[in-house]
């Protein structure tokens, strides 16, 4: 065999690789169900059971019984979130949430949740873009178009002008939509250059579109959520494995995106409530009933007394505090912990004592100040800093009545847009207090953005280019005006994108927001302020939901057929074939143990259709290797040697085993192409398997055979069931040819009329 030597290195590389990739879900898996008996334990600590609280009811033990499991629920998604950066492989090394985003991810119809498939609205698209024409020609070939296209995957825009060109004679289109257009388009414009600008209009709302529910999906907080844009047909499939809650999901997803512009208040402006409220919360902890066992044993009574009059004192001295002390404030605090709060051992357990005393600020480290080139204070945008892993605590704590009346009225907390291509600000979100109008708007809405591109400014930087329309003008020059050198911040969904600093008050509509942007999130920034109106909503055309119980019987099911499988084909290979039947087995494991891994490593879906490939893998694997043991059968039947034989029988079994391999190579590829859903899992799966299996198959067998007969041993090949089972046995294939083709016709017919009935 040529090439041992590699074969053998990525033979060694691919277990070390599969091994290491496959490792992230056993980590995982671990690591939950140490969060889950600890969140079950908690609940069963802190909540009597049903069987205490409702003896002898049935009904109301059931009813209170979904509510532990609801709080225990909400417990475990707790601790997973608070332990998102903990260490928990063996060397302190890998972090859940990093073993998280590794491991194999399981798909919907594996672990039960919702599938939808959203179909992008362009009708609402073209008749914005009309200026919302009463033409009838217009309104007819909209019309038109949407009833063609809801029975079949034609192209909306092209539908659209076939119907106009039908109903107006082929009158030009071009005096409807160039008012809208921002100049590209003119009053004489051809048909041709209109249709451009639709189709080019369509492609942009369509892709907005799919970045806002990306984004959307993305705060549902799932590990693994799968959206396929399909633009040539206007829609998108989304699959968020492990979701229940259907109505909140589809009202969700189809709501219209909202964009908006607000004014901040800055940290020095909120510090002072931060602090008020900071000693209320303090002053609770301290005094609540409820207090947690550890508190109890760490702080005694006279010391809690000594707490809370220190509480006292300093809210009465935070007005002295100033913003240029806040980043001393951890120091301040540790230094004047001692003997205020100790651990059970005795010593100062600073940490507790400034969680006691601060709730939030131990959690929210405020943004600093900086001063600008003239020696005035310039204050950025956000207020601070929070881990994503504390903003639970951080909302519950935000979320009081009472801690809301320490803030003024029109003041509303959100978070800023995740930083993902920066790695040191992974796990952490900026935290903006949004100044609103008093009824709880905002002064200026995201439908008044008539155009937004991406350009460059006089000094060749990169900015945004932004339009508004009449009274959007109005109200964007009004609103710059009141914040010339402060910020304003670009809202969508509640989510903070941008806060750029306004630096003249700006008039006419036009204005450029300038910042230290690349030019991939200015095109993404100009996208996002385009797209705040959405003339293109997305729209739930279909779905289906799977529970968790639906899923857990697909992986027992799956599991189960492919270990029965598994096991027969691994007996059978040994009662066949002998001790050469270890080889096919240990190719067969390892022709598993890579696929898995590829799977997991290039970050695929496991779905049922996929477990479904991967067992027919298992067949075309052992099939590989029944074609070569018995070339080399015949061989030593013929007298060869055994090594000759071993040479003899593989050389001469590649033209067979490659012919198998490529046949269902080519339909799994054909699958991919044209398929969808379960298909596309079924078929990623089925090409991977079959790869894998040429090289185990051939390269990794023979190299088994190879390695163990070169140390003057051999693999032996027969049995007496196998000497016996086919000894002197002649079937006459051809003699029955004739009523093979017979069936043969029957079962496609058959097929035939059953496909057209379902047509």
């Amino acid at each position: 065999m040529q090439l041992k030597g590699l074969v053998r290195f990525f033979t060694i590389a691919l277990i070390l690789i599969c091994l290491y990739q496959l490792s992230f879900t056993w980590l995982v898996h671990s690591h939950e169900n140490k969060m889950s008996d600890k969140a079950a334990l908690w609940v069963k600590k802190n909540y009597p059971s049903a069987e205490q609280k409702y003896p002898g009811n049935t009904q109301s033990a059931g009813l209170y019984t979904d509510t532990l499991q609801n709080i225990q629920k909400t417990e475990l998604k707790h601790l997973l979130d608070s332990t998102a950066n903990t260490k928990i492989d063996p060397f302190g090394l890998v972090s859940y949430q990093y073993a998280k985003d590794q491991e194999l991810k399981l798909g919907l119809d594996l672990q039960g949740g919702m599938s939808v498939t959203m179909q992008v609205g362009l009708d609402g698209l073209v008749h914005s873009l009309s200026n919302y024409t009463k033409d009838p020609n217009i309104t007819k070939a909209i019309e038109n178009a949407q009833s063609i296209k809801a029975t079949g995957n034609a192209d909306f825009i092209d539908l659209f002008v076939q119907q106009y060109n039908t109903l107006s004679g082929g009158k030009s289109m071009a005096p409807f939509f160039a008012q809208k257009s921002n100049g590209k388009l003119t009053y004489t414009s051809g048909n041709s250059e209109v249709v451009s600008y639709l189709h080019t209009q369509a492609k942009s709302a369509f892709e907005n579109t799919y970045k806002i529910l990306r984004t959307r999906i993305d705060r549902f907080g799932l590990a693994s959520p799968t959206i396929n844009p399909d633009e040539n047909k206007g829609i998108i499939t989304i699959e968020l494995a492990g979701v229940n809650d259907v109505e909140r999901v589809r009202h969700y997803l189809q709501s219209t995106a909202n964009l908006q512009f607000f004014e901040v208040y800055n940290i020095n402006e909120t510090w002072p409530a931060i602090q008020s409220a900071d000693a209320l919360l303090s002053a609770d902890k301290i005094t609540a009933k409820d207090t947690t066992a550890s508190a109890a044993k760490a702080v005694k009574t006279d010391s809690a007394k000594t707490a809370q009059s220190s509480v006292s004192a300093d809210t009465s001295k935070s007005s002295d505090k100033t913003l240029s002390t806040l980043s001393n404030l951890s120091n301040q605090t540790a230094s004047n912990t001692a003997g205020k709060v100790t651990s059970t051992n005795g010593k100062v357990d600073s940490t507790a004592y400034y969680k006691q005393k601060y709730p939030i600020e131990s959690i929210l480290q405020p943004a600093q100040p900086s001063r600008a080139q003239d020696g005035s204070v310039y204050y950025p945008a956000n207020i601070g800093f929070v881990q994503v892993k504390d903003t639970a605590e951080l909302n519950a704590y935000l979320s009081r009545e009472d801690v809301k009346a320490k803030f003024p009225s029109n003041l509303v907390f959100m978070y800023g847009k995740p930083e993902e291509s920066d790695s040191k600000m992974r796990g952490i979100l900026q935290i903006y207090a949004i100044k609103t109008l008093d009824n709880g708007t905002a002064p200026l809405e995201g439908d008044h953005v008539s155009s937004a591109r991406q350009g460059y400014d006089e000094k060749n930087r990169v900015n945004i280019d932004m339009a508004m329309d009449e009274t959007g003008a109005k109200l964007w020059a009004n609103l710059t005006q009141k914040n010339v050198g402060k910020p304003i911040a670009i809202v969508l969904d509640n989510l903070v994108y941008s806060a750029p600093n306004v630096n003249e008050a700006i008039t006419g509509g036009r204005s450029s927001i300038s910042g230290s942007y690349t030019v991939p999130e200015a095109q993404d920034m100009a996208n996002i302020l385009e797209s705040g109106k959405l003339p293109a909503p997305a729209k739930i055309v279909s779905q289906y939901v799977v529970g968790p119980t639906l899923g857990q019987a697909a992986v027992k099911g799956g599991v189960i057929s492919f270990a029965l499988s598994f096991i027969i084909i691994f007996i059978l290979m040994l009662v066949y074939y002998n001790s050469a039947g270890w080889i096919a087995n240990i190719a067969l494991v390892l022709n598993l143990l890579f696929t898995i891994g590829v799977l997991s490593s290039m970050g695929f879906t496991l779905t049922a259709p996929g477990i479904a490939g991967l067992v027919l893998t298992v067949g075309l694997a052992v099939d590989t290797n029944v074609i070569i043991f018995e070339r080399i059968k015949e061989e030593l039947t013929k007298g060869k040697s055994y090594q000759n034989a071993v040479s003899d029988g593989y050389r001469r079994s590649y033209a067979p085993v490659l012919d198998a391999h490529i046949t269902n190579l080519l339909t799994a590829i054909i699958l991919l192409f044209f398929g969808i859903g379960p298909i596309l899992g079924f078929a990623t799966t089925q090409i991977i398997g079959i790869l894998l299996s040429l090289f185990c198959g051939i390269l990794v067998s023979r190299l088994i055979s190879d390695t163990y007969t070169n140390k003057n041993r051999h693999f032996e090949y027969f049995t007496k069931l196998s000497k016996k089972i086919f000894a002197h046995r002649a079937i006459p294939f051809a003699k029955y040819r004739k009523i093979t083709y017979v069936i043969s016709a029957l079962c496609i017919d058959t097929w035939y009329c059953i496909f057209l009935q379902r047509i």
